[in-house]
């Protein structure tokens, strides 16, 4: 079978042929049909998120169950499945107080590039071939444990459900979960890209007027129309955090999503809120990055700053809402995915994703 691997930073991704061993116990193999081409890779591309390689990359997806290994109950061959990248144990303390995105043996995976047994299953003759944090949708066939795939409907698409698995929940969940945004309340998002514009659709769902996309890319901020965003801010012409206080009464926004992953943005991001407001964080910077945040407004203006990953969600029962969702036209999965490529243009798709051409784009497998 033919996946994408990385071997090293600042280096194009080398499609090869890799070998894939059976699943073992309480794990699946999936034939791929759809993987997200989303910047969280990137950032293992760069060396920005260190990864232990060889590795498969690729952590949005979806497919069809291909084969079942010994006690698996959940799932069986047929089944279509949605990836989930942060592998929840279920008997940590995150997984039994319903916050499985905290896992710490998901954190181990990604570091060493295993499986949750600290095992591989991809190779290239006597070379294993490390997983990406579970999953590996850049592979045409992947391994994985059963704890790392959802089984979701037969009539959803599999290429928008790929995205939901990632893009949407995580920008969803942002708003909704962890800025718990009500009716009403005011929100800005800061950054318009695949992330960002689900944040845009959760504030839309929520019921939050104004809503004010923010991003330096003309094109994406016409796209966050189609989203719900009520006003517009080009952040190469203006100052985002006096535009967005003109346009909520001089106060600030009651809720600001800061989805770009950029430590001067995160700034701005915190800065427009309004006493008492949440900026939440959800873009991946590098381990060693740090924003200035002025501290005294944690105490004299009760403003919250949190971080949010994964939506700050249980995929297992936000996923499905989610395409429920979709199915019933109330979440708009149609204009987000501008992009479809073969797997071997993978490198042109991530190309194009950080010249900001692309709201999100999809590798579509045969």
């Amino acid at each position: 079978m033919k996946a994408a691997v990385f071997y090293e930073p600042n280096k194009p991704l080398v499609i090869e042929e890799v070998e894939v061993d059976p699943p073992k116990e309480g794990e699946i193999l999936v034939k791929m049909a759809a993987a997200g081409v989303c910047h969280s890779d990137h950032h293992a591309m760069t060396g920005e998120m260190p990864i232990a390689s060889p590795v498969i990359l690729g952590h949005e997806g979806a497919g069809v169950v291909e084969e079942v290994g010994p006690g698996v109950t959940s799932l069986q061959p047929g089944d279509h499945v949605a990836s989930v990248w942060r592998y929840a144990c279920g008997t940590c303390e995150y997984c039994l107080i319903a916050r499985p995105q905290l896992c710490p043996t998901s954190a181990r995976m990604r570091s060493n590039a295993t499986l949750s047994d600290g095992t591989k299953r991809f190779r290239m003759g006597n070379t294993e071939v490390g997983h990406h944090l579970g999953v590996s949708t850049f592979s045409e066939y992947s391994v994985m444990s059963e704890k790392s795939a959802l089984k979701i409907r037969d009539d959803m698409p599999l290429d928008k459900a790929a995205v939901v698995s990632c893009a949407v929940i995580t920008g969803v969940g942002a708003v909704v979960n962890a800025a718990k945004a009500r009716p009403g309340e005011s929100v800005a998002v800061f950054g318009a890209g695949g992330i960002g514009l689900n944040a845009v659709q959760g504030a839309a769902l929520a019921g939050a007027d104004p809503i004010i996309a923010v991003d330096v890319f003309q094109n994406k901020l016409d796209m966050a129309k189609k989203f719900g965003a009520t006003h517009l801010v080009n952040a190469s012409d203006e100052d985002p955090v006096a535009r967005i206080r003109e346009l909520t009464g001089g106060q600030g926004a009651h809720h600001a999503i800061e989805a770009i992953g950029n430590t001067d943005v995160a700034t701005q991001c915190f800065n427009a809120i309004r006493p008492g407001g949440t900026a939440v964080m959800i873009g991946i910077t590098s381990p060693k990055a740090a924003a200035a945040i002025p501290t005294l407004d944690l105490v004299t203006q009760e403003k919250k700053l949190v971080g949010s990953l994964y939506g700050s969600s249980v995929p297992r029962h936000m996923v499905p809402r989610l395409i429920e969702l979709y199915m019933a036209g109330k979440l708009n999965l149609d204009d987000l995915l501008t992009r479809s490529y073969p797997l071997d243009r993978i490198n042109e798709a991530y190309e194009a994703l950080i010249a900001g051409e692309v709201a999100r784009s999809v590798i579509a497998y045969d």
